[in-house]
Order: C-alpha cells, then structure tokens, then sequence
C-alpha cells in the first residue's frame, strides 16, 4: 500500500508527514542543515506536498542552489511536476536558475517536458531573457524548434514578448546559431522576421534576414 493511501486513512505516523512537511518547508527556505538532518532521519526526498511539489521544486522556487544540489545528490526526481505542471528542471529554466538548470541536466531532466503551457524549459527561459541560462539548454539536445501551445517557437517567443534590447539580441543570435527555422510562423502566419520588423527591433530584424537568406525555404 502507498504512503499516500496509507496518509488517506489516518494511519501513517505523524512524525513520518511532519518530517516529509519539514523536508519541503527547509528546502523551500534554502536551509540545507535542516535539509541535510531530515533526509539522514529518513525524510523521503520526493515526498510531495499539498500543491504537488517535491522538495527539489520548493528549493529551486527559492532558487536556492546549495539546497537543490543536495536533494538531487539524495536522488530527488528533477522532473517531478506539481499541480500547474512545474518541475525543479522546467521552473529553473523559466526563472534562469542557470546553476539548478546544470544539476537538473547532469541529474538526467527530461528535455522533452512541458510546462503548463506546453513549451519545453528553454522557451520562457528565451522569453525572460536568461541568456546564460538559454545558452546552457542550447549545450543540450532540447528541441530548437519545438512548438509550443500558442504556436509559438522559442524564436518567436523571445521576439514577441523580449524586448527587442541586448539580451534579446543575444538570444537571438544564439538560437540561430543552434539551428533556430526563421521561417516557422505563429498560426496567424506571422514569421519572427516580420514581428520583429513590426516592433521596431532593427538589430534582430538584423539577424533574422541574415539568417533566412541561408536556410531553406520551408520549415524543417
């Protein structure tokens, strides 16, 4: 029987769900002795809290790297997804927790995982301007060219809610370099060339059409 069927019927120990609690509550406030003590006392490291999370989660909320690492030394599940479907991998990318995005990585994320909105880690992390973040998901097999659920691919996304400045620029130039398909629309047919042209963004227009001349003609 589960340890959650058995917490149904009343009949886990106490002590047993305080310490699970507690082991969420020290990761959330990033207090890695109490993480540590918790997990030696036999707190289960993927225990899941009233919203779905893992203690990787509520660490990584906190962006509280020390606190991630240890959990994820204990063998914490990185792509566990909670009530709105973030995970410790997918919530590091769209906060650009670059380090919590390296241990997720190493610690085997799921690169074909999606948020609630049906985008892989790399597309809110192109959308935010996370550039180093975006250039370690990029050093990873994660789709370039996934879309998303609005119809969106990270290239149009960094180019429709970026802000068309440095940063933006920059992932851009990164995506492309990484196989980015300019010619890959929104579902209004809109490609990233033509929103960046209608936003005034003259660097990435730049960068677009430079781009295009080189790929084919129709989407990969």
């Amino acid at each position: 029987m589960s340890r959650w069927v058995w917490m149904l019927l009343g009949l886990l120990p106490c002590g047993v769900m305080a310490a699970d609690s507690g082991l969420i509550d020290a990761a959330r406030r990033g207090d890695v002795a109490t993480v540590s003590r918790l997990l030696d006392g036999g707190a289960p490291v993927n225990a899941r809290d009233g919203r779905g999370r893992n203690a990787v989660l509520a660490a990584t909320q906190g962006g509280h790297v020390e606190a991630a690492r240890l959990l994820i030394s204990r063998g914490a599940d990185v792509n566990a997804q909670d009530d709105i479907r973030d995970s410790a991998f997918l919530l590091a990318g769209a906060r650009g927790h670059t380090e919590i995005v390296r241990l997720t990585l190493a610690a085997g994320a799921n690169l074909k995982l999606t948020n609630r909105y049906g985008g892989t880690a790399l597309i809110p992390a192109c959308h935010y301007g996370h550039v180093e973040t975006v250039r370690v998901l990029l050093g990873s097999k994660i789709d370039v060219n996934h879309v998303n659920d609005l119809g969106w691919t990270a290239l149009l996304e960094a180019v429709i809610l970026g802000d068309g400045g440095t940063r933006h620029t920059e992932i851009v130039r990164l995506l492309l370099q990484h196989g980015a398909n300019t010619r890959i629309a929104d579902r209004q047919g809109v490609t990233p060339l033509a929103h960046a042209e209608q936003r005034g963004q003259h660097a990435i227009s730049a960068l677009l059409r430079e781009a295009a001349a080189r790929q084919p003609k129709k989407p990969m």
